[in-house]
């Protein structure tokens, strides 16, 4: 049997996203700077950098201004600058413009960006200045000393479906290092292991999380407006669910359509992916994909809970930053610049920590300081309490994000800090309203999951052991049937969930080979008995229609 291999390092960075990706560029200057040797490097689950980041978002280039002052020479893969914006509510038949957009809420000075390409082309500025980028590897568990952090170990390749080896099974590795840095995105396994074992929520708001799904579009020559951005709320999602829309243009004629949904609904036939494709039937979305044809599909969740729902970020021998942490301005809808400046951030804290030699939690602990005094803080202050008060609802909500527009974030606007809670405990047994009777998927603007599934590309080797735990399946086929109606075959919006009907009952199936990698199953399921971790590297969403993505970007 062939032995795991053993790699020693001094920093490692886990998930090639933005926050890993500035983190370690950062640090490597740093090193540099000091005329320190040292080596760094970021695993990635994705076969590539970039293949599991789809589409579009709003960059606030601050981070990247600070990391790369020369950036705007440097042909970063934006898709346009923000040149018109929008804020809608939408009933049914209508589109009643807002009649003020404040200011929190604007994006002069911002891009549209595909995450992918952005990411990729951050991936290259990384291995330039001598980073190493290991693809298609999952960190499957941590490596300790005791309670100290030392490592990471990589999953195995090569299991099949019953634990047993196949011809081409290759072991994982065993990766050392002095510090290791958790950047694997929105509840990511690592991160969740982490929290759990160290109890890193105490004494704050439990974290709120929301799922965006989006569809992007390639539509009619000259049809598309290159920076185009609006945003809705009502319609599809009423009063009582937080979230909304977004519509953004890219270049191409790409149309980038999404809905974000709030993880913390009460009916448990709510659906996400439904609930996009119900947007797509309001007469106004209708006509902006008229004549078009989707061309790729995604889900994310998103951290929400803002700057009260921060973990305690570092232990001995580790740190968390971006998504992993939490670093996600809700009310602007961005995250990306704080996940960079986080990063940031942590590589200047380890570059001390290695001056002092000492990895401990003690050392590490001045990056909370280094958050703390950065700019980073003052955004996520101003909006500490925004998620929170839609629990009274879209007018609700409203107006405490009004009121702490004037008194620098107060939760309707006299208390510093309203409560959380964990969105799953909000949802109600018994309910049996059916929001989609009338839905009817035309296959050309409206589809299932199933055809969504395809436009993601996900790919996962059959053969192996699903990397969905669900820890007692009982409770699936006895108690959720009858408190919930298994609301896993609502929430997942990629189908991995099916309750089938069998000749001595029901049975849970999962459908692993469809998972898009969102994680909302482990946040959302109210029995918390669903575990995501990772599956063989390389596999997840985004092959097919991240190398269609990337055939226009020649014309880019």
């Amino acid at each position: 049997m062939p032995e795991r291999e053993i790699l020693d390092l001094d920093v490692l960075f886990v998930g090639a996203g933005p926050a890993s990706l500035a983190g370690a560029i950062q640090l490597k200057r740093l090193f540099n700077e000091s005329g320190r040797e040292a080596s760094i490097a970021v695993l990635e689950k994705a076969s590539e950098v970039g293949s599991h980041s789809l589409s579009g978002a709003i960059f606030d280039p601050r981070s990247l201004n600070e990391l790369f002052p020369d950036y705007k020479e440097l042909n970063v893969p934006f898709e346009a600058d923000v040149k018109e914006e929008h804020m809608y509510y939408l009933m049914e038949g209508k589109k009643i413009p807002f009649p003020y957009v404040p200011p929190s809420m604007r994006h002069h000075g911002c891009y549209v960006t595909s995450l992918g390409k952005f990411t990729r082309w951050l991936g290259e500025r990384a291995e330039e200045e001598g980073v190493d980028i290991f693809c298609g590897f999952s960190g499957t568990e941590f490596i300790y000393d005791d309670d100290k952090v030392i490592g990471v170990k990589t999953g195995d390749r090569g299991i099949d479906k019953d634990g047993e080896q196949k011809p081409h099974f290759e072991p994982g590795a065993d990766i050392h290092a002095k510090v290791v840095v958790l950047g694997e995105g929105s509840r990511g396994s690592l991160t969740k292991m982490l929290i759990q074992k160290y109890n890193l929520m105490e004494g704050r708001n439990p974290q709120v999380w929301a799922i965006g799904v989006k569809e992007l579009w390639q539509m009619p020559s000259s049809t598309v407006t290159p920076g185009y951005v609006a945003h809705t709320m009502g319609f599809p999602l009423g009063h009582d669910i937080f979230g909304g829309a977004f519509i953004y243009g890219m270049q191409n004629d790409i149309l980038d359509l999404g809905l974000v949904v709030g993880l913390d609904y009460q009916n448990p036939g709510v659906d996400p992916q439904h609930e996009l494709q119900r947007l797509k039937t309001h007469p106004w979305i209708r006509s902006l994909l008229a004549d078009g044809e989707i061309i790729a599909y995604g889900a994310k969740s998103l951290p929400e809970g803002g700057w009260y729902s921060l973990p305690k970020l570092t232990v001995d021998g580790a740190m968390l930053i971006g998504d992993s942490a939490g670093f996600l301005n809700g009310q602007r809808l961005k995250g990306i610049h704080l996940a960079m400046k986080s990063g940031m951030l942590a590589a200047e804290t380890i570059s001390e920590a290695f001056i002092a030699e000492d990895f401990s939690d003690a050392s590490l602990a001045s990056f909370r300081d280094k958050v703390n005094s950065s700019w980073l803080k003052n955004e996520l202050w101003k909006v500490r309490n925004f998620h929170q008060g839609f629990d009274r609802g879209l007018l609700g909500g409203l107006i405490n994000s009004g009121l702490g527009l004037f008194t620098g974030g107060r939760g309707w606007g006299i208390k510093d800090r309203l409560p959380g809670h964990h969105g799953h405990e909000l949802m109600q047994k018994g309910t049996d309203e059916d929001r989609y009777a009338d839905l009817e998927f035309d296959g050309k603007y409206l589809f299932d999951k199933v055809t969504d599934v395809y436009y993601s590309a996900t790919a996962h080797e059959e053969d192996q052991i699903p990397h969905l735990h669900v820890r007692d399946m009982d409770i699936c086929i006895t108690k959720c049937t009858e408190e919930y109606n298994n609301p896993c075959e609502k929430f997942c919006p990629a189908d991995v969930y099916e309750m089938v009907q069998e000749d001595e009952g029901k049975r849970l199936q999962i459908n692993f080979s469809n998972c898009v990698h969102c994680k909302t199953c482990d946040i959302m399921d109210p029995y918390q008995i669903i575990d995501w971790v990772p599956p063989e590297g390389g596999d997840g969403p985004g092959s097919v229609s991240y190398t269609h993505l990337r055939a226009h970007e020649t014309d880019s």
